[in-house]
């Protein structure tokens, strides 16, 4: 499909800089291309009422590291660089992949000092070599620190990397490291969050329990791959850029069980979504699952597993957009972000949420 269907006007004051407080007090979309009143207007706290109990909710566990990195360049003759560099996965104790900027003037062999700056002090000791190079600025990064002695390093020397339409406008600060987490985080890897997962709070937590709704986690390590634009004219040219992550056996049967006894599986994010419906399969089954996923879900793909889907409200044009308009059907999702949008729903990663129902079920 053109991408610019996929397109929308967006209003900057409608970009969110801060989550909603509690978070569990944002609003919630709910999308339901079945019902009578396709679009109606909640709030997260509501979420239990649009549940069945022995339905499941399927979040992802995995936590956000400090991964924004900033240093100084150097080469055989040739004076030192700024350089930034987003990691966005781990392939080796020691090897990272990263996003670099300024990409162009970066080459293999380079070595990098990470935590100092041109008009700063030594703020810690993290250096690696530029082993290779890739497209697009994605560069391989091998460490000298290796193990848990360089995730102490880059949690120490590292910033929250928060997504670029809100790092334009303000710098991280303490108050992100507890923000752009969700209270289930648990495995470290990723550089983004799962975000409709922060809306999630223990007293939702409760109210979900109560209404015999069922928890159920899998991992997902965001990568930054996520914020990079659609380039491409033509859906079919576009590239995902991998992400690793796991269903455990046990988690699979789990799912499988709520399935077989009528149950809905309800993602919680498109992050966990994509894991479920890569680790699903033609028949509907889920298995374990382990490995690097670039599933691309456009209009058109068939859903195997997941019933519902929790997100937030994504970027125009995105491969997320697309794989909303994919679940919930392309004229649904369009009339609802310009509903979004007309009402004053907050965007992105620090916004509000809306529930989607599946179109073919």
């Amino acid at each position: 499909m053109r991408v610019d269907l996929f397109d929308f006007d967006l209003p900057d004051e409608r970009i969110a800089l801060r989550p909603a407080e509690p978070r569990d007090s944002a609003r919630l979309l709910v999308v339901n291309p079945h019902a009578e009143t396709v679009l109606s207007d909640h709030r997260v706290g509501d979420l239990p009422s649009f549940l069945r109990p022995g339905d499941a909710l399927v979040f992802n566990d995995t936590k956000v590291i400090p991964a924004q990195l900033e240093g100084i360049r150097h080469r055989e003759g040739a004076g030192g660089q700024q350089v930034s560099a987003t990691l966005h996965m781990r392939i080796g104790p020691s090897r990272w992949k990263a996003f670099a900027k300024p990409g162009k003037r970066i080459r293999e062999g380079d070595r990098i000092a990470f935590g100092h700056s041109g008009e700063s002090c030594f703020l810690g000791a993290l250096d690696a070599t530029v082993e290779e190079k890739g497209e697009a600025g994605e560069v391989t990064l091998a460490f000298d620190l290796a193990g848990p002695a360089l995730d102490e390093a880059i949690a120490a020397v590292g910033h929250i990397p928060l997504p670029p339409y809100i790092a334009a406008k303000r710098p991280d600060d303490e108050r992100d490291r507890a923000d752009y987490q969700t209270i289930y985080a648990r495995e470290e890897g990723a550089v983004a969050a799962p975000t409709a997962g922060l809306h999630f709070t223990p007293a939702l937590f409760e109210a979900l329990d109560r209404a015999g709704i069922e928890r159920h986690f899998v991992t997902l390590h965001v990568g930054a791959g996520t914020f990079l634009p659609v380039k491409a004219d033509d859906t079919v040219d576009h590239k995902m850029h991998l992400e690793s992550g796991t269903v455990s056996p046990e988690t699979a049967a789990q799912l499988n069980a709520v399935k077989a006894r009528g149950g809905r599986i309800v993602c919680v994010g498109t992050t966990s979504l994509r894991l479920i419906e890569s680790a699903a399969e033609e028949s509907g089954e889920i298995r374990g699952w382990s490995g690097a996923t670039g599933i691309f879900i456009t209009p058109g793909y068939r859903f195997k597993a997941v019933d519902m889907l929790m997100t937030n409200f994504h970027l125009p044009r995105s491969t997320l957009f697309m794989l909303v308009s994919a679940f919930s059907g392309f004229e649904t999702m369009h009339a609802a972000y310009e509903h979004a949008i007309s009402t004053g729903y907050r965007f992105y990663s620090y916004g509000d949420a809306s529930l989607l129902f599946r179109k073919d079920k």
